[in-house]
């Protein structure tokens, strides 16, 4: 759900989805090499103790696109990727 909202959020903003790699995994298979940032509902956090804090992008619920939506702007812009 979460990667289906992502995908289409990156879509709506004017961004070619070709240039992300998004994937979903389960906490346990989860290591700090295997993404750049982590997406995850917000309670799922201290459940992730192996990953660095600043790849966690804690979500208030996964599916409020709008939540989603906030997330993925702030790294975006904190990325210097242009959106609309």
């Amino acid at each position: 759900m979460v990667q289906m909202n992502l995908q289409a959020l990156l879509q709506e903003m004017g961004l070619d989805i070709n240039e992300f790699e998004l994937d979903h995994m389960d906490v346990g298979s989860a290591t700090p090499d295997s993404a750049d940032y982590f997406f995850v509902e917000a309670t799922l956090t201290t459940a992730l103790p192996n990953l660095p804090e600043e790849k966690i992008v804690p979500l208030s619920s996964i599916i409020d696109r709008e939540a989603a939506r906030e997330a993925l702007v702030k790294v975006l812009d904190e990325r210097g990727i242009a959106h609309s």
